[in-house]
């Protein structure tokens, strides 16, 4: 019987692979594993699955070399803006070989970024899709966004510049407006952050009702940073979100899936500050068209009145006229009686003009403030009654000079 020892056998394979693939392969292949050592080489784990049933068809161990990894990841991360990760379908360029003690492997010495970067196109455009089939991709814009949302729930992280600049713009001293902001901490890239920010979201659902809506930011960054913002469960759980979601993700490139489900998608955390100040300054502006018509109709109705009495004094003027010029005789017999007529229909008719200009002052807005009443709203609205008073609610109080905040602990209702 012949036979050969197992070093043969190395030989005989090692001979047979440089024959027929003597230049290296590129082949089309998922990254299933990922690690890196301390040397600076990489270490990959290489798949094939079937489409239909995700069954693994081929799996190989693959080695990037420290020297070609050292050009090969900033390659490829630069160019598509993804970090070479697991779970990426890639095509590289491979040497087979076969060593007579570790056995069969590949050395990666070249990568097509073109080819992952189509895939991660038809990846995104599944998601969208997907969203799309679920019904949700409107569901956040649909919801009606607060005219004054005083009431912020922050997502982001506390040490981020974004953060920072956020809050600092919320605060300007030119607004003049007051924000009440909590700060939901979550990681903001890598493969924690999917996880991190629903975690938040979910924290800011069990206390929905103190909030008006919702801010997702970040500063800027690698673009590799923001792949997370892509995700389908994120997505989700934004879409369906009950509060207006307003995303500020800090990034100049092509716009995530989250900023397609947002209720309102800015560039930056300062945009994000800005939009928010602009929904006060929309109402402030309203308020002072209501107040400058307000006093229009004021000074119309004065107007008005001057001018009747105007006419009074003219139809006055001419009765006199014309009963002197009748009868001489019975003006002056008449001329102390009409003299007090005279007087007291002017009395009465400055009076009556004096009431009504105080009437008109009296029941001004800035009157009633001036003079010790209160305006007290819920929730933005005017409370009329106090079946709308519940002890636990916060209401908001405008005195002549100013306005303050407070809590219901007890209501009594007239008997």
């Amino acid at each position: 019987m012949n036979s050969i020892s197992l070093s043969e056998l190395s030989l005989q394979i090692q001979e047979v692979l440089r024959l027929n693939f003597g230049a290296p392969v590129w082949i089309r292949a998922e990254i299933s594993e990922l690690r890196e050592n301390y040397n600076g080489n990489c270490y990959l784990e290489l798949i094939e699955k079937d489409e239909n049933s995700e069954t693994i068809l081929a799996k190989s161990k693959a080695t990037v070399w420290a020297s070609t990894y050292r050009m090969l990841k900033p390659y490829f991360e630069s160019s598509t803006g993804q970090p070479l990760c697991a779970g990426l379908n890639v095509l590289v360029a491979v040497s087979v070989e076969y060593h007579a003690v570790y056995g069969f492997s590949l050395n990666v010495r070249d990568i097509n970024p073109t080819y992952t970067l189509g895939e991660m196109a038809a990846q995104r455009l599944k998601i969208i899709r997907q969203l799309e089939e679920d019904g949700v991709s409107d569901m956040n814009k649909l919801l009606s966004m607060p005219d004054l949302p005083q009431r912020v729930a922050i997502i982001s992280s506390a040490t981020a510049a974004g953060y920072d600049d956020f809050c600092d713009q919320l605060k300007q001293i030119n607004s003049g407006f007051v924000f009440y902001t909590k700060l939901f901490q979550a990681v903001m890239q890598g493969n924690q952050a999917q996880d991190s920010i629903i975690a938040a979201l979910e924290k800011i659902y069990e206390h929905i009702d103190l909030f008006d809506v919702v801010v997702i930011i970040r500063g800027g960054g690698a673009t590799t940073d923001l792949a997370c913002f892509d995700s389908y469960e994120l997505a989700l759980n934004c879409a369906q979100f009950p509060l207006p979601i307003i995303a500020g993700i800090g990034h100049q490139r092509d716009v995530s899936i989250l900023d397609l489900i947002a209720h309102t998608s800015v560039k930056t955390p300062t945009a994000a500050a800005e939009f928010l100040i602009s929904k006060f300054q929309l109402v402030q502006d309203d308020l002072m068209d209501i107040t400058k018509n307000i006093q229009y109709e004021i000074n119309r109705k004065l107007e008005s009145e001057y001018r009747y009495l105007d006419q009074i004094n003219l139809k006055i003027k001419h009765t006199l006229h014309n009963k002197v010029q009748n009868n001489s005789f019975q003006l002056d017999k008449l001329k102390d009686r009409l003299k007090g007529t005279v007087e007291i229909r002017m009395y009465k008719e400055k009076n009556r003009l004096m009431m009504l200009e105080k009437s008109i002052e009296t029941h001004s807005p800035i009157f009633l403030l001036k003079h010790g009443y209160t305006i007290t709203t819920i929730n933005g609205k005017r409370m009329s009654t106090i079946q709308e008073a519940k002890s636990g609610m916060h209401v908001r109080t405008y005195v002549h000079d100013g306005d303050f905040e407070s809590e219901i602990t007890e209501s009594k209702p007239n008997n």
